[in-house]
């Protein structure tokens, strides 16, 4: 049945149409259950869909917000992406994934026609120094919300974030290689001009002066300053580190990968050297997806735990959307080592 409208759900339920509106905006609280179960029977009886169009004319915006993730190449935006639209359809918001490949022009544009579509609000995963570029659309009105990136020095006052505390996560990493007794460790990352990246370095480098241990003595494998690997590329990283560095006269025997993807890489790359990862080298992930349980030797890894990240994104926003104004807030959220058995004691004689 075509052509519906709010009104006749309200006349066919015996309710104002203000009513079924409360109902299709999760604005149920107050409203006695049987009231709530007869509109929503009417409304799936005569098939009735809001008219999004006319919801904008009336409000400004659509129940809709958007994601904007670095890149799908990395498994951990695609489980950012469904745990947040589970919360977001759950409260009747829809949610429109962007892919930016960490291109600031990119992360701009899709935000300027997320704008201009009249969507509720954004959240932008960015972990770029600056967000400057994307300053002109929040003084606009666009309500966002920084996912997996810390507050920073320069941001707009509007503007929430919340990250994972990434310094503690490679600290937890690296204390974990130390405590099997490794002492020759390496850090493979791509660029480390993020906030994310850069935060990570801090840690590991942290943990190994908390050990006494020099961190000049470690090594930041060269593929680090460059920006030649993407998101696309992080097992290759992985891989490329590992053939280069244990082909050394005097290797690493662990390994803190900038994630797990990359942590998988450096799994591969070993073995491509004859070395068996987690017995005669250990590797350490970040993120924890999927994968990392179910590859071979399962990863050790730092936690991300994406759904309380996703579920105080999604009330971040909302409440950004719904208050309009006031000052951001900046959370960062404890991660968890995950030991599996790509970790092992140092090999006796290579310390």
């Amino acid at each position: 049945m075509t052509g519906i409208t709010i009104h006749q759900v309200a006349q066919a339920a015996g309710v104002s149409a203000s009513t079924v509106s409360n109902v299709l905006n999760g604005r149920t609280d107050r409203m006695q259950p049987a009231t709530l179960a007869r509109v929503e029977q009417v409304i799936e009886t005569l098939g009735y869909r809001p008219n999004r169009a006319a919801r904008m004319l009336r409000t400004g915006r659509i129940r809709v917000i958007g994601l904007i993730v670095p890149s799908v190449a990395n498994p951990f935006w695609g489980s950012l992406a469904r745990e947040l639209e589970a919360i977001a359809l759950a409260e009747g918001y829809h949610v429109l994934l962007c892919n930016s490949e960490r291109d600031p022009a990119r992360e701009l544009k899709y935000g300027e026609e997320l704008l201009a579509d009249g969507v509720s609000g954004v959240v932008l995963c960015s972990s770029l120094p600056t967000l400057d570029h994307v300053a002109p659309l929040l003084k606009r009105g666009l309500k966002m919300v920084a996912f997996d990136r810390a507050a920073q020095s320069g941001d707009p006052a509007s503007l929430s974030s919340i990250s994972v505390d990434n310094a503690m996560g490679a600290e937890l990493a690296t204390r974990h290689l130390l405590e099997l007794g490794h002492r020759r460790l390496a850090f493979v990352s791509g660029s480390v001009s993020s906030v994310n990246r850069r935060e990570r370095l801090r840690g590991f480098r942290a943990a190994l002066e908390e050990a006494g241990v020099d961190p000049a003595s470690a090594v930041v494998w060269p593929g680090a300053a460059t920006s030649e690997f993407g998101d696309k590329e992080s097992a290759e990283l992985g891989r490329s580190a590992a053939r280069e560095l244990l082909a050394a006269p005097e290797p690493p025997t662990g390994f803190v990968a900038i994630n797990d993807m990359c942590a998988i890489g450096i799994c591969r790359g070993a073995r491509d050297a004859g070395v068996s990862a987690g017995h005669e080298v250990s590797v350490v992930g970040f993120d924890d997806i999927l994968l990392a349980e179910l590859f071979e030797p399962p990863l050790t890894t730092v936690r991300q735990p994406l759904p309380e990240m996703a579920a105080e994104t999604f009330q971040q926003l909302r409440s950004r959307i719904e208050t309009s104004s006031g000052a951001g807030r900046s959370l960062l959220i404890r991660p968890r080592l995950v030991v599996r058995e790509s970790t092992a004691p140092a090999p006796t004689g290579r310390p």
